[in-house]
């Protein structure tokens, strides 16, 4: 009996490895695959134990790519990393109908058991990018980890592998300024508020809205520490913060010694001034090199970090000895990241070359890029959908670069994207011989939670490259988001939506006239409406999809994202019409026709009332939800107070005393019933009342007192 036993003893541990692949689909490279299945798990729950998940390293070289065969109770996926088979997993279960990831939800309907399919997938571009520095303002600052798992698992299903990374820096800018002698009340003078960070560590502005409650150090250390961790364990390259020379005024105050410019308020004015340190003053890598190595204490080495000195500044160089002066800059921040961790890519945006085409001229430019080496430097050159920059610019010169679009601005969301323009741009740019070294491709959108189609489109293209018809995508994609039974008529309400809300690359009018918001509703209101010349897209084909839609989505359970779409269109249709009326009724009050002039009045408000009530069908989309996610995150009423005052302003005000007013406008509920309408409704009730006593309208002190209550709104509880 003992030698039985003991046979049974060695033949366990086989018996055990054998099940336990069988059971969780983990190929012999199990513990290098289990953060894909981790993302698979979390998705579909157990049915993860029928994948068998396969890491082949350099098949391709450094290019990712990605096999799946499925049969019925088992599907296998081999891919170059564990974010090609995170794609890959997804891409599969979205062909066959069963599973949609989108930001409003996931729709999932498995089969009892797989169908028969084989694909195979490749991508010229190494890396897939993803996320604006802006979106740590615009949409992330509430986020938990929670929220931010559920992100990077979307990452990962929609193969991004060069996500940016911006949380937790500010604990690291805290100690490196201690280091310097600057007191806690200094830094709590420096430190803009939550909502407002990005554009801080842009070197646009500072102590805006602040101070930062010592507990978001602390929480935003624990987080970053976590997005990195599984970041990194997805094989993905995590873009973080890098010093680009911006230094609190109390720095240059204590170091009259060193050679720092006080900076020209940004974006038209009202902000404070930043301050930059200039390349060649020694303080300059040295400040650099130890904010790296403070840093990589925190959170860990990193090979990718993003500095940007010039974002939408102007370069404060000499006009004599600007081109050499503009290469100083270049090769010091290079040569800062590459002393503190030899072997790591500098980043930079490339949003300032289109931003300021006057300055950045093409011999502005090859000289801030010249003493940097080729495979050093990645410029993401991400606004295609306005600018073209890298054709401009040639290419950058030898430089690494990747090419995408920012889509969306501020968060703010109306309903539009172009997926013919996203497809034929990316065949011209892939047949195009002076594409020069573009390594990466991708979406960096400033604000997220809105037109997830552009989004699921944009990054299937990296790996289609173009060469599906959109008609082919969209019918797979419409089976996932609703189901198999997607019907015809369905189908031709969203061929209607592609020629009028989705063909339009950029949402031009959101700036109209130097003043944003997406709609005319959106913008502090002015007189001047009646020469607006019209929002882009085609409202004919936009209602009779909405008919169709209407129609259609009774069939459907009323949790299906056919509802979700059709509450989109509906507020997007509606305040189409809202902006015409708005304009009618200004004119009418204009020319004294105080008849025509309370008609258009009555029904534009029961209009904003209405799509109020319809957005309550989005409980995501709304002015509650993001109060909510800002008071929450706050662990005290004084800190929770602040947070809210910060979101409030954000999505309105903004701040200064430029354009930003309005740049962040949300479609939400709340916005429409609570803001928008009750500005709009003061100013045409002045403009009434001066044509019925037939005096002159003062738009300005109109204005003002309207700025006034948008003020005490923001502080409102």
């Amino acid at each position: 009996m003992k030698r039985v036993n003991l046979k049974i003893k060695k033949a366990v541990p086989v018996f055990v490895l054998l099940f336990f692949c069988a059971v969780n689909g983990y190929s012999k490279t199990s513990e290098e695959t289990k953060s894909a299945f981790a993302v698979i798990e979390r998705l579909i729950g157990s049915r993860a134990n029928e994948f068998e998940l396969n890491i082949v390293e350099n098949k391709n070289q450094d290019k990712d790519w990605f096999e799946v065969e499925a049969t019925k109770n088992l599907v296998k996926i081999k891919a170059s990393n564990n974010t090609a088979l995170c794609y890959a997993a997804y891409n599969f279960l979205r062909d066959i109908g069963a599973v949609l990831i989108s930001w409003e939800g996931n729709r999932i309907n498995l089969p009892k058991s797989w169908p028969t399919y084989s694909k195979k997938g490749n991508t010229p571009f190494e890396y897939r990018e993803y996320l604006n520095a802006c979106t740590f303002g615009y949409t992330t600052p509430w986020w938990d980890w929670k929220r931010w798992e559920q992100e990077i698992d979307w990452m990962a299903m929609h193969g991004i592998n060069l996500p940016t990374a911006m949380e937790g820096q500010e604990t690291a800018w805290q100690e490196l300024w201690k280091e310097y002698g600057l007191t806690n009340s200094q830094l709590e003078a420096h430190f803009a508020g939550p909502a407002f960070l990005p554009w801080q560590r842009m070197g646009n502005i500072n102590s805006l809205e602040g101070p930062l409650p010592q507990e978001w150090f602390v929480k935003k250390e624990e987080l970053q520490k976590k997005i990195l961790e599984r970041m990194r364990a997805l094989d993905m390259h995590p873009v973080v913060p890098a010093f680009s020379g911006y230094v609190p005024k109390a720095f240059a105050e204590k170091h009259p010694e060193a050679k720092i410019t006080e900076l020209k308020s940004w974006s038209g004015g009202g902000f404070e001034s930043t301050f930059l340190l200039d390349s060649k003053d020694p303080l300059f890598k040295k400040i650099g090199k130890r904010f790296i190595e403070i840093y990589t204490k925190m959170y860990g080495k990193s090979n990718f970090y993003l500095a940007d000195s010039f974002n939408e500044i102007e370069p404060p160089v000499s006009e004599a000895n600007k081109y050499e002066e503009l290469s100083n800059y270049g090769s010091a921040i290079y040569e800062t990241i590459n002393e503190a961790a030899p072997g790591a890519i500098w980043v930079m945006q490339g949003w300032l070359f289109g931003d300021n085409k006057e300055f950045w001229t093409k011999e502005a430019t090859s000289a801030f890029l010249s003493k940097v080496p080729n495979d050093r430097l990645m410029i993401q050159d991400y606004a295609n959908d306005r600018y073209k920059v890298w054709e401009n610019q040639e290419a950058f010169y030898g430089k690494q670069w990747t090419y995408g679009y920012v889509h969306n601005y501020g968060g703010s969301n109306p309903v539009y994207g172009d997926l013919n323009f996203y497809k034929n741009e990316l065949t011209n740019l892939l047949k195009n011989p002076h594409r020069g070294n573009v390594v990466g491709y991708g979406a960096m959108p400033e604000g997220l939670n809105n037109n997830s189609i552009v989004y699921e489109y944009i990054y299937d293209l990296p790996w289609t490259k173009g060469e599906q018809p959109v008609n082919d995508w969209l019918t797979k994609y419409l089976n996932a988001r609703y189901g198999q039974t997607t019907s015809k008529s369905v189908f031709q309400a969203w061929e209607l939506l592609l020629e009028s809300v989705y063909n339009v690359k950029y949402w031009e009018t959101r700036w109209w006239n130097d003043r944003a918001g997406a709609y005319l509703l959106f913008k502090r209101p002015t007189a001047s409406i009646t020469e607006f010349k019209g929002n882009p897209g085609d409202k004919k084909k936009l209602k009779e999809a909405l008919d169709i839609l209407t129609n259609e989505a009774k069939k459907y359970d009323k949790k299906n994202f056919i509802q979700y779409d059709l509450i989109d269109a509906t507020r997007h249709y509606y305040s189409l019409f809202i902006d015409e009326d708005l304009m009618e009724c200004v004119k009418a009050y204009q020319q004294k026709d105080i008849v025509k002039g309370d008609a258009l009045f009555k029904k534009i408000e029961k209009q904003v009332l209405n799509i109020d009530t319809v957005m309550s069908g989005q409980p995501l989309n709304s002015l509650d939800q993001w109060v909510k996610s800002a008071s929450d995150y706050g662990s005290s009423p004084e800190v929770s107070s602040l947070y809210v005052k910060n979101a409030k302003t954000l999505i309105t005000l903004w701040g200064g005393e430029g354009h930003l007013n309005d740049y962040a406008s949300r479609s939400w509920k709340g916005m429409y019933k609570g803001f928008y309408w009750p500005r709009w409704k003061m100013f045409l009730e002045a403009l009434k009342k001066s044509a019925e006593n037939n005096t002159p309208f003062d738009e300005n002190k109109e204005r003002e007192s309207i700025k006034n209550w948008e003020i005490n709104w923001t502080k409102s509880k």
